[in-house]
């Protein structure tokens, strides 16, 4: 059988890993009696542990690729979105940890409807568990793909493989099957990036050639411009981007409230955040570091790259491939892989969660039992599983289907921030005020993610704002619309 770059050792250690991952959501299957266990480990789980999982979850096999992929093709902008976590884990523990521990919430949402009414819980549930199918398709592709370039075979069956062995785990096992495998998976994935990082260290200082020395001149430790502008990957965009997104998924994201949630105090709640970000930041650094060292790896003359490497995210794998000995390889693969898979897990887990709790429980069946409880979440897990592999699987032969689904992603997440800083200033709209900011909000995401590129007859209305953060202009369009409904509200309850 044909294992292309991979020998029999590295296929022998994937297989293996996946039987491990199928064995913790079958051990951790006793756990999930009651809906809480199934959703939040009954909160019971160690604060490193949850931190582990948080970062895990910040840290997709895209990170894996794309980030030292950043650093080998232009320099360490990304450092800076990084960088600007401190900042807003210091808000969000300090602001919404204790009033979310407090009122018990396990999902996020519920606190939109608390403050704003159903209509914000509904559109933010909604949008977030659409978003999710989007984003595990996204992310068993590209896991599906990157495999498919060390073993020639059907992409088809490597994606299926990959989402179904993440699917039975997760709906065995639930919230816990989900956090204790991401500690493995971090385990795995701390360890291989901290070898290449040494491996790489050892050939580009090493004399005589001293080869970093090429990366150094060609400003690949960089961390970007520092002109005033929004229309290029400038410092400032970094920033904006850093802290609006940051804000983003640990305040409003249940993805990582509901790992935080997990845990049995505030104060465990808090430690878990700060766990996670301090393992994050210094690995953003590692990932940036080993593309600055492949770049200058792949200067000198004995190592040269394939010619059908064109970008920087192929190098990595290409290194991985052809330059690691066998077993090693499989394991690097298999964190790879675990990183994907960690993403994927929570997705589906937390897709389950908020259809059950935001939807069904909520306007269906609000007296339902433990047992049909948990039946439900474990269907709800398969069927939004189906849906993200199926989805991947749409995602071969659309080339231009990842560029386009960031871009839909954008106008499924338009305002949602907003709704929660709203919250947090006990700001009341009306419904059709709400859904007119929305509406603002949505329209702006569109024209900033679709109105590139335009002919000249069109260019008055062409977007040259960075991309990158069309989602925080859109959360401004949509706070600047909900402030002047709350100012116009406030002139009317005056004159009433």
């Amino acid at each position: 059988m044909n294992f292309g770059y991979f020998s029999l050792i590295d296929v022998t250690v994937i297989f293996l890993y996946a039987l491990v991952l199928v064995g913790m959501g079958v051990y951790f299957t006793r756990k999930t009696n009651t809906a809480e266990q199934f959703m939040v480990a009954g909160r019971s789980v160690p604060a490193w542990a949850a931190g582990l999982a948080i970062m895990s979850a910040y840290t997709s096999s895209i990170s894996y690729i794309a980030t030292p992929g950043k650093a080998y093709d232009t320099d360490w902008h990304p450092l800076i979105f990084a960088l600007c976590i401190p900042v807003v884990v210091w808000f969000v523990t300090k602001y919404a940890v204790p009033y979310y521990r407090k009122t018990g919430i396990i999902s996020v949402y519920s606190f939109l409807e608390e403050k704003l009414g159903a209509w914000g819980r509904i559109y933010a549930a909604l949008s977030f568990v659409l978003y999710m199918i989007g984003r595990a398709a996204v992310i068993l592709y590209l896991a599906g793909l990157l495999l498919n370039t060390f073993i020639p075979w059907n992409i088809v069956v490597l994606i299926l493989v990959i989402g179904l062995v993440t699917t039975i785990y997760t709906l065995l096992g639930g919230m816990e099957a989900v956090i204790w495998t991401d500690v493995m998976q971090s385990v795995i994935m701390i360890g291989g990036i901290l070898f290449c990082a040494v491996y790489l260290t050892m050939a580009v200082f090493s004399q005589p050639e001293y080869l970093i020395q090429s990366a150094w001149t060609a400003d690949k430790f960089n961390l970007g411009d520092w002109e005033l502008s929004l229309s290029s990957r400038t410092v400032w965009v970094m920033i904006i981007y850093g802290i609006t997104e940051n804000l983003r998924n640990l305040l409003a994201d249940q993805n990582y409230v509901q790992k935080y949630s997990s845990v049995a105090s505030e104060q465990a709640a808090t430690r878990s955040i700060w766990i996670s970000m301090l393992i994050y930041i210094p690995l953003t650094i590692i990932f940036l570091y080993i593309g600055s060292t492949l770049f200058a790896f792949y200067s000198g003359s004995a190592h040269i790259l394939g010619e059908n490497i064109t970008k920087g995210d192929e190098v990595f794998p290409y290194f991985i491939a052809t330059e690691l000995p066998a077993g090693l390889k499989g394991l690097i693969v298999a964190a790879i892989l675990a990183a994907a898979m960690s993403t994927v897990d929570s997705a589906l887990n937390c897709s389950a969660t908020v259809l059950f709790l935001d939807f069904y429980k909520r306007y269906f069946k609000p007296n339902i039992g433990e047992k049909a409880s948990v039946r439900f979440l474990r269907f709800l897990t398969a069927l939004w599983g189906i849906l993200g592999t199926g989805f991947a699987l749409l995602m071969i032969k659309a080339g231009s289907a990842l560029d386009t689904w960031w871009h839909i992603s954008g106008v499924f997440g338009g305002g949602i921030l907003g709704l929660f800083i709203l919250s947090f200033l006990n700001i009341r709209l009306s419904l059709r005020q709400g859904l007119l900011s929305i509406a603002a909000s949505i329209l702006i995401i569109a024209w900033g993610s679709f109105a590139r590129d335009l002919s000249p007859a069109w260019q008055w209305a062409q977007c040259t704002v960075e991309e990158i953060i069309i989602g925080a202009l859109g959360t401004a369009v949509f706070l600047i619309v909900a402030f002047f409904f709350h100012l116009t509200n406030k002139k009317q309850a005056k004159t009433a």
